[in-house]
């Protein structure tokens, strides 16, 4: 396909899509002539992860090509492909910082028996979720997290089930990166939803 039909199936300008060109973060299509070039549906794909890294994750373009580029090593592992994706897995680039709590959250994980890194970054935010609410006089600890974690994980399954039967590892990250960013808002307003029916039955006259 030409960048204009390149452009008019991904719902990206081709103002845009030859600044991604540019910066590397498109590779080039398939030359015909001096000033024009065919694209393929790889180059859709890339196109959509693209498009969902920088405008879902909100990621700089500098952040979006080293994604990519980890993508592309690591091309064929869907496991890697995804933690990449979603930012549960930190670049190389990165250094993690210990967070105060953190064997309040490596108890967790041990007791679940789940597979985190320990350089994952959701560990840090868990880290720092306890520190502050008990420096608010919330007596919170990795026992009180356990039940909240065991409906994470039926949410997990859930996201990952969504992914069955997509076989192209870009389109894969894509998509998980769409379910999780886009609809955490939706589960965030079915859990007030649910409060909101709860408190009603317990305490509405």
């Amino acid at each position: 396909m030409r960048m204009s039909e390149l452009s008019r199936r991904s719902g990206v300008s081709v103002t845009t899509i030859k600044y991604y060109l540019r910066e590397g973060l498109l590779p080039t299509g398939r030359q015909t002539a001096a000033t024009q070039a065919e694209y393929d549906e790889q180059h859709l794909r890339r196109l959509r992860l693209i498009r969902a890294l920088t405008g879902v994750r909100g990621l700089s373009v500098s952040a979006t090509r080293e994604v990519l580029d980890a993508l592309g090593e690591h091309d064929g592992d869907t496991h890697r492909l995804l933690g990449l994706a979603l930012g549960t897995i930190r670049l190389p680039a990165d250094t993690a910082q210990d967070a105060p709590e953190t064997a309040e959250v490596d108890a967790l994980v041990k007791e679940l028996g789940w597979q985190v890194h320990q350089n994952a970054p959701a560990r840090g935010t868990l880290a720092e979720t306890i520190t502050s609410l008990r420096s608010l006089g919330v007596p919170l600890d990795w026992h009180t997290l356990l039940p909240y974690a065991r409906l994470a994980e039926r949410t997990a399954t859930l996201d990952l089930d969504q992914l069955d039967g997509i076989e192209d590892p870009l389109e894969a990250a894509e998509r998980a990166l769409l379910l999780t960013v886009l609809l955490e808002p939706a589960l965030m307003a079915l859990r007030r939803m649910a409060q909101e029916n709860e408190s009603a039955h317990r305490h509405a006259g």
